[in-house]
């Protein structure tokens, strides 16, 4: 069967959750009015890293977590298993409140984030298909190598030399037979999970070490001291907004945060002969440096997930159905599967996808507690939640419990922007950014020697 048929399932959240053995049966919904000393809203990665921490931290602690369907719903179950300690912003931007120094202990954060995650994974028994492996980026025309360079150059400079490395055309098909491949950046260390069994499974901690997560409860609004639902309100002298890419749904956030979609598609398990052709023994997960980039993974069980771009943004900040995805998407990443895998071109498509990620208006990731409110806040991960996630559960522990350490005092703590612009701006900006993007990779892959000027256009249009 072709691999242009259409997916024998769409939605549903994720296909991560089939592969899980279904969607979780909901945990109670809050039944009346309730008290705690923490109130965490959203039981994705922040919320739940955030409750383990500070149980960790203060067993004493009453936490309550409020979450509007089930633990892992957004995208903490649907994202690409790709937990890589990457720092995905513009290191410059956060040099207005800091300096070099800063922003580098910064990049040193993030980077610990994978050793962590691993060891708390294997020290509370959580099973989530995690490979320790490299990632690889790869450059498949000559405006794409140069991207590259210029990419590694950055980071050696921000101090990542000793986790990267430039690999030569010889050295990816050594690795993996991708078409067209002129070279590679390598980043180590990282790891290939799966979403949806690293969030149950933090899930099922959390609540074991004493924390509740009242699901099936939708927040209405929140004021210093007090989180409002229809089940009840929670009074509550912290309270903490890990809501991530659903931001935009709560009353008077509309604007904080765009909600930007990324889906993704996954094949049926291939056979060996496949393989064979593919390479791939490394596992490594993989993306290109093409503008509207595209990201990979090799699961357990022998298939390929494929994630990207599709439909960018929903006038109005919408989220998206239950994760089902518009039908050009859909042919957007298969066309990215058959390109990159010719050998998968006949493979059926077993699931496709979609979900929500945060974006501040430039672009850069945030946390804070205000002491004022005693309202915190972590997000704006622009797509690397996985691993920033954990590194904004530490940190709002600390906040939380007043204490001043060298998370404390990184440049992202406390920092935020202006508020996108009403409709329909911030729409024809993403649209316009998109198009762009997209322009520019077309015009790269017809042979362009350097970047498209085109998608610097684009990326300024967003404010990127």
């Amino acid at each position: 069967m072709p691999a242009n048929n259409w997916p024998r399932a769409k939605g549903n959240v994720s296909f991560w959750y089939q592969d899980a053995g279904g969607i979780p049966a909901p945990r109670p919904p809050l039944n009346g009015d309730t008290k705690a000393d923490i109130c965490i809203i959203g039981a994705g990665y922040t919320g739940l890293w955030t409750a383990y921490y500070l149980k960790k931290a203060r067993p004493d602690l009453n936490i309550v977590i409020v979450e509007a369907e089930f633990a892992g719903f957004g995208a903490s179950g649907r994202n690409g298993g790709w937990l890589t300690g990457g720092f995905a912003w513009d290191h410059k931007r956060y040099l207005g409140r800091s300096d070099e120094s800063s922003v580098r202990a910064m990049v040193d954060a993030m980077g610990s984030t994978v050793d962590e995650i691993l060891a708390v994974t294997s020290a509370e028994g959580i099973d989530a298909d995690i490979h320790p492996t490299s990632e690889l980026l790869v450059a498949t025309n000559a405006a794409q190598l140069v991207r590259m360079k210029t990419e590694l150059r950055q980071r050696q400079h921000w101090g990542e030399a000793d986790r990267i490395r430039e690999l030569s055309a010889d050295d990816v098909q050594a690795r993996i037979h991708l078409p067209g491949a002129l070279g590679a950046m390598e980043i180590t260390p990282v790891a290939r999970i799966q979403p949806a069994k690293l969030v149950q499974g933090l899930a099922h901690v959390v609540e074991a070490l004493g924390v509740r997560i009242a699901e099936q409860t939708r927040v209405q609004d929140i004021v210093p001291g007090q989180v409002g639902t229809p089940k009840g309100n929670v009074e509550a002298p912290i309270i903490l907004r890990a809501t991530e890419g659903f931001t935009a749904t709560l009353k008077g956030l509309e604007r904080e945060w765009l909600p930007l979609n990324s889906a993704q598609i996954i094949t049926e398990p291939l056979p060996p002969s496949v393989w064979d052709q593919i390479g791939w023994e490394g596992r490594e997960i993989v993306g290109d440096f093409a503008n509207s980039y595209c990201y990979c993974q090799r699961t357990r069980e022998g298939r390929i997930a494929v994630g990207g771009r599709g439909l960018p943004y929903r006038m109005g900040s919408k989220i998206d159905n239950r994760g089902s995805p518009d039908p050009e998407t859909i042919r957007h990443l298969i066309r990215i599967l058959q390109r990159h895998f010719p050998a998968a071109r006949e493979a059926v498509i077993d699931h496709a996808w979609c979900g929500v990620l945060a974006v501040p208006r430039d672009w850069c990731a945030t946390v804070g507690l205000d002491p004022k409110t005693g309202i915190g806040w972590a997000g704006g991960y622009v797509g690397v939640g996985v691993s920033t996630s954990n590194l904004a559960g530490r940190t709002l522990r600390d906040l939380s419990l007043g204490r001043d350490t060298p998370l404390t005092r990184l440049p992202w703590v406390g920092r935020q922007v202006r508020r996108w612009e009403p409709e329909p701006l911030r729409w024809l900006g993403v649209r316009g950014m998109h198009t762009l993007l997209n322009a520019a990779d077309n015009r790269e892959a017809k042979g362009a020697s350097q970047p498209s000027r085109l998608a610097t256009f684009g990326y300024w249009l967003a404010g990127h």
